[in-house]
């Protein structure tokens, strides 16, 4: 696969993913819309995260000639999604919400602005737009 098809299948599970995600932090928790948004959500990152491995650091150092400082944050957000997951199967709601903000913390706000950097191809993309 292309970098530009892996970056259109990760920009068109991560949007959904921070709408989502956004809603789910500002709305009562433990509904059913909760509880099915948040299985949709965890799906979507998960995805999201995982097609990241796929695409080759372009900016920094790397190591074995792909992964980057970028990619530490996939590896973060794939095991923050699976120990919020095991969290709340286990009814330990305090882990879960935790998880889950830091999640949505670190996966969308800090990496999500890490792609806005001069050189990175959302920068390119929105930029080149305006």
């Amino acid at each position: 696969m292309q970098y530009e098809e892996l970056a259109f299948g990760h920009l068109v599970t991560i949007i959904p993913a921070f709408l989502i995600g956004t809603f789910l932090l500002i709305r009562r928790k433990g509904s059913v819309v909760h509880k099915l948004l948040g299985k949709i959500y965890m799906v979507l990152v998960f995805f999201s995260a995982f097609v990241t491995l796929f695409m080759p650091a372009e900016i920094g150092p790397t190591l074995l000639g792909h992964f980057g400082f970028i990619h530490i944050l996939t590896f973060v957000a794939l095991f923050s999604v699976v120990e919020a997951w095991l969290a709340i199967k286990r009814g330990d709601v305090k882990r879960h919400r935790n998880s889950m903000i830091a999640l949505y913390v670190g996966g969308m706000l800090i990496a999500g602005s890490f792609t806005f950097m001069p050189g990175r191809m959302m920068h390119n993309w929105v930029f080149s737009l305006i």
